[in-house]
C-alpha cells in the first residue's frame, strides 16, 4: 500500500488554521459595546463618588493634612498613614489604592438592584473607617436608587485608611453631607478595634475617636462586650427603620460587630447572598443576624473582589475615569455573523477532509 505524501495533509491543516484565524479576527473586530442595565443610576453614583473624592481631598488640606505622593500617587488625600493612635489593625496599601475607583459605586448599584432594592426601601450598612471612599460610594449608590441608607459604622481604621484622628470617617461623612454629596449620615457608631470597644488602641487613640463623635454629634455605642455591641446595633437598626423591614444588609471591610469574628469573614464569600450557607459561625454578628431574619446580604471585605468580577481597571494609577469598566458596558459579539462563520468553517473542514480522503483512497488503490 502506498501512502499519500504528507505535504498535502500538512498544507490542508495550514489552510484551515489560516482560515480559522482570519474568521476569528473578523469576529473579534465585530464586537460592539452594549450598555448595561441601570446605566443612568450607575453613572449618577460614580459621578457623585468622583465629586466626593474632590470634597474629601479639599477637607484634608483645609484641616492641615499632608498628601503623601509616594503612597498616594493619585494625590487623592484618601490614603491615610501607616500607623496612628487610631489605627486598629494591619491593612494592605494595595487594597486601599484599589478602593479609590469611583466606579465601585456603580458596582454597588448593580448589586443593590440584584438584591431587589427599589425607591423607598431601607438599606442597612455596616463598615469601618478602612475604606472611606467605598463607604461613601455605597451610601451614594443607595441614595441614587431612591432608597434610604441606615449606617452604623465602627470608626477605627486599619493602616492607610481613615486613620487620621483629625479626619475620621465621621468627619468625612459630615463634610460630604455639608457639600450636598450625601443626604444621610450614620445614625450611631462604635469605636471599632478588638471587641468593637477600642481594645488594642492606646488611651490616646480612644480619646481621639471619642472627640470625633462629639464634634460630629454622632451617638456612641460603647458597650462592655462585643456581644452587647452587636445586640445594641441590632436594636438601633430596628429603631432607625421605623418598623420597616430592611431590603438588604451591606458589609464593607472586616468590622467585628458586623461579622462577629474574623473567621466569619472568611467563611462567607464576597458578593450577594440571598441565603447564607449553613456554617458553624464562631459568633453571630450583625451580618449573620440580619441573614437569619431573611435579609439578603452583600459582603465586600475588600475592593479587589469586585474589581475583577466587574472588569474594572486592575491598576489604581492613573485613577480610572468615571464610566469605564464592565459594570457600564460589556462587549457583545455579532451573533449572526459568528454563526455564519461557524457554518463556513465547518463546511471548509468537511471539504478538506473529503478531498483528502478521496486523494488517499485514489493513491492507495493505485
Amino acid at each position: 500500500m502506498k501512502y499519500r505524501p504528507g505535504r498535502v495533509h500538512v498544507m490542508s491543516l495550514v489552510g484551515l488554521a489560516v482560515l480559522g484565524l482570519v474568521l476569528a479576527a473578523i469576529a473579534e473586530r465585530s464586537k460592539t459595546p452594549v450598555m448595561q442595565q441601570y446605566f443612568a443610576e450607575k453613572m449618577d453614583a460614580a459621578t457623585r463618588t468622583s465629586l466626593a473624592m474632590g470634597v474629601l481631598k479639599a477637607e484634608r488640606l483645609e484641616r492641615g493634612g499632608v498628601i503623601d505622593v509616594v503612597n498616594d500617587p493619585g494625590e487623592t488625600g484618601l490614603i491615610g498613614v501607616k500607623v496612628s493612635p487610631t489605627t486598629t489593625s494591619r491593612g494592605s496599601l494595595e487594597q486601599k489604592l484599589k478602593a479609590l475607583d469611583p466606579n465601585l459605586s456603580a458596582v454597588f448599584v448593580d448589586m443593590l438592584k440584584r438584591a431587589g432594592v427599589t425607591e423607598g426601601d431601607h438599606v442597612a450598612l455596616g463598615f469601618t473607617g478602612s475604606f472611606p471612599l467605598m463607604n461613601a460610594g455605597v451610601v451614594i449608590a443607595v441614595e441614587a436608587l431612591g432608597a434610604i441608607p441606615v449606617s452604623i459604622p465602627s470608626v477605627g481604621a486599619s493602616m492607610w485608611g481613615a486613620n487620621d484622628p483629625d479626619l475620621t470617617w465621621l468627619d468625612m461623612e459630615a463634610a460630604l453631607e455639608r457639600e450636598g454629596i450625601i443626604s444621610h449620615r450614620s445614625v450611631a457608631a462604635s469605636l471599632g478595634g478588638s471587641n468593637d470597644m477600642g481594645r488594642g488602641l492606646p488611651p490616646e487613640g480612644r480619646a481621639l475617636i471619642r472627640d470625633a463623635f462629639e464634634r460630629n454629634g454622632v451617638a456612641l455605642i460603647d458597650e462592655p462586650s462585643l456581644d452587647e455591641s452587636i445586640e445594641r446595633k441590632m436594636e438601633i437598626f430596628r429603631e432607625a427603620s421605623g418598623g420597616c423591614d430592611y431590603r438588604v444588609y451591606v458589609n464593607i471591610g472586616g468590622g467585628l460587630a458586623s461579622l462577629g469574628s474574623s473567621q466569619t469573614g472568611k467563611l462567607i464569600k464576597p458578593g450577594l447572598w440571598r441565603n447564607l450557607p449553613t456554617k458553624n459561625f464562631p459568633r453571630r454578628g450583625v451580618l449573620v443576624r440580619m441573614a437569619e431574619n431573611g435579609v439578603p446580604i452583600i459582603h465586600v471585605p475588600r475592593p479587589g473582589d469586585l474589581i475583577e468580577r466587574y472588569d474594572l481597571s486592575p491598576e489604581p494609577i492613573p485613577l480610572p475615569a468615571v464610566g469605564t469598566g464592565g459594570v457600564f458596558y460589556r462587549d457583545r459579539y455579532n451573533v449572526p455573523l459568528a454563526a455564519v462563520f461557524a457554518v463556513l468553517y465547518a463546511f471548509a473542514i468537511f471539504v478538506v477532509v473529503r478531498i483528502d480522503i478521496k486523494h488517499y483512497l485514489f493513491r492507495a488503490s493505485r
